[in-house]
């Protein structure tokens, strides 16, 4: 009976032992195949880590080539190539397996991504304004001082306009233009084919004003600066001090706005350049002009 008792014993035992065996062999299965996978995941974490540092580095070499004329533009190039470098860093020293860092870097990637595209439109802009305008120099300069002759034209009305209460009995003039005229009596740009110029401008409404005659005075300098006197030179005081004028009229000023002209003769060579006309009272600086002759 007792030697019964003791096999049965050693049966279960036995039996047992068996079982913990096929459980110790099962785990290390399962600790086996959670290795596996935990590597194949950090693989591939880490193989996507990589591509996501390659794409950078190539961002930084496509960074790199831009350049531009424009300080401000340059200036902000060298900052996103500051901003790349230190991402890189950033990507270098972070663990493969920081899943939310490494999708932050990617969007951050993609962001940079677009500011380049934003800087190559504004580049490609530029270089095609630039080369417009060197080939346009010469209408641009035009267009340049006649859009400063409208805009001083126009300062002057709004000037005249708003400053007319203030200014009390002050006169004032508008809308002054030189032309040049050639023997025909033709408007004219060719310094060698101009005989005369003439000055044009208004004297402004002002109820206000003294009536009666009025001399208008006109300054007209060259491209070097130096005052040009013609037939009707002469001098006169304007504020207490005295000036010469190259020419003047005098019309009868009752109030009303009156339009006037004042010729430039008696002037032996005209050449290339910039002229200037300012026109005077005895009391006030009427406004200036310019005159491009080529």
């Amino acid at each position: 009976m007792e030697e019964t008792n003791s096999n049965q014993k050693e049966l279960a035992l036995k039996r047992t032992m068996n079982i913990m065996i096929a459980v110790a062999v099962v785990l290390a299965l399962v600790l086996a195949y959670i290795w596996y996978q935990k590597s194949s995941l950090v693989n591939e974490l880490n193989i996507e880590k990589d591509a996501l540092t390659q794409q950078m580095i190539s961002l930084q070499n496509d960074y790199a080539t831009l350049s531009s004329d424009n300080e401000q533009i340059n200036a902000q190039l060298d900052s996103s190539r500051e901003e790349v470098s230190q991402l890189i860093e950033r990507i270098k020293h972070t663990e493969a397996t920081n899943r939310a860092m490494i999708r932050k870097y990617e969007k951050e990637l993609g962001t940079l991504r677009s500011i380049m595209r934003n800087y190559i439109v504004q580049i490609d802009s530029l270089n095609t304004l630039n080369h417009k305008l060197t080939a346009d120099a010469a209408a641009a300069r035009k267009e340049a001082a006649e859009t400063r002759r409208q805009s001083e034209e126009l300062s002057r009305t709004v000037e005249s306009l708003s400053g007319q209460v203030a200014a009390g009995s002050v006169l004032k003039g508008r809308a002054i233009r030189m032309d040049a005229y050639n023997a025909s009596d033709k408007i004219t740009d060719r310094s060698s084919r101009v005989v005369r110029l003439m000055t044009t401008l208004s004297l402004v409404e002002n109820e206000l004003a003294p009536k009666g005659p009025v001399r208008v005075y006109i300054r007209v300098k060259g491209p070097d600066g130096i005052l040009l006197t013609g037939d009707d030179q002469r001098t006169f005081d304007f504020n207490g001090e005295p000036m010469i004028c190259s020419a003047s009229r005098e019309v009868d000023y009752q109030g009303e706005e009156v339009e006037l002209s004042i010729y430039l003769n008696g002037i032996s060579d005209f050449v290339k350049g910039i002229y200037t006309v300012e026109a005077y009272t005895e009391n006030n600086l009427l406004g200036s002009a310019e005159l491009m002759l080529r």
